[in-house]
This record gives structure tokens, sequence and C-alpha cells, in this order.
């Protein structure tokens, strides 16, 4: 039977590896790899490796950061931003929290309500929007809705939905009015009395 190419006779030297780094080179962080340096060249210069993922940066907030920023800061690394603040001279004018559905339980409950809205693409959803006393009456809102929803475009959502909850006063609700969120270029989904659906088609 002819010798295994591929086994190392006992008397021989270990073979050469190229794939591990030498002990104590410079090559031992594990995304280094050798470049061909071309023919007749020593390959002495170790690069990163394009092929191998990054370990994205650890974004853990502190332990005494408030618990509203522990959750939007919590699927950084899966989803991205969660909120927007529009910022007047330096100043907060504006807020918009959003995302995927699946982060929304409660978007998840009110969508359950109605069989008739479209399950596939689900939507992000917007769930939040605010402006500071100072700045209403100006389109600020609006205008910061409309960059959440270009944002959620380029992140490759076909839809986005809000739901106004129209059992609390207006000065009490997170969640705007529907008229609103038509002046946002929304459509009434499901003329609900209580919990409508606000729904704008992506392109």
């Amino acid at each position: 039977m002819p010798d295994n190419p591929f086994a190392r006779a006992p008397d021989r030297e270990p073979a050469f590896n190229p794939f591990v780094p030498a002990s104590g080179g410079p090559s031992a962080d594990p995304r280094a790899f050798l470049v061909d340096a071309g023919a007749g060249d020593a390959v002495t210069t170790p690069t990163i490796n394009p092929f191998l993922p990054v370990s994205p940066p650890d974004r853990r907030p502190a332990p005494d950061t408030p618990r509203k920023l522990r959750l939007l800061t919590r699927g950084l690394t899966v989803f991205g931003s969660y909120a927007k603040v529009l910022l007047i001279d330096g100043s907060p004018m504006a807020y918009a929290q959003f995302g995927p559905l699946s982060a929304y339980p409660r978007a998840q409950q009110i969508r359950d309500l109605y069989p008739g809205l479209p399950s596939s693409p689900l939507p992000a959803v917007i769930t939040c929007v605010a402006t500071a006393v100072a700045a209403r009456g100006v389109g600020l809102g609006a205008e910061l809705v409309r960059a959440v929803t270009s944002d959620l475009a380029s992140r490759g959502f076909a839809a986005a939905e809000a739901y106004p909850d129209l059992t609390l006063a207006l000065d009490e609700a997170s969640t705007a009015h529907p008229r609103f969120w038509e002046r946002c270029g929304f459509s009434m989904a499901i003329a609900d009395e209580r919990y409508p659906v606000m729904r704008i088609e992506l392109h």
C-alpha cells in the first residue's frame, strides 16, 4: 500500500503549519494572517483577515445607567439605533422611539387584535413621538418622523406602523393622534375608536 502523503512518519520533523502563528510573533492576533509577498519574497508582514467577522465593540451600559437607556442600548448590536432626538442649538426638542415589531410586545398585542393587517413583510413600529412644549406647532415632530421612516427604509423595512392610544388625553399619550400621522404620510389601516393603526409603505 502506498504511503499516506498526509501522515507524518515518526522519525520526521513536524510539518510546518502556515496557519499557526509563530510563538510570540506579531501574528498572535487571531485575525492576523500572512500575505503573499510575491514570488521569491519572504512573507513576514501580518495583516488583518478581512474574512473573519470583527466582534462588535462592548456597548454594555454602566450599572447606574437609567433603565430606559439600558433598554435602548440592549439591541444596538442587533438592530442599530432604536431612537432619534431632534436638537436645536444643542437642546433636545423632539424624540422618537422605534424598532422591529419583535422588540415591542405591546405593539404585537395590538396587531393581534386585527388579523386583517398585512402579516408579510412585518413592519417596523414607531412606538413613541414627543415634542417639547416650547417647540410644538412648527412641524418638528413630523420632521423627526420623516427622518425615522427614511432610516427604516434604508435598513430594509417595507412598511412602518404606529398605534395611537385614543383612550388617553392628547397630552398623556406618547403615540400622538391619527391626524399627526396622516400629516406624516401615514394612512389609517385600522379605524378603531380606541386603538387605531396607522401605516405607511416605505420605498
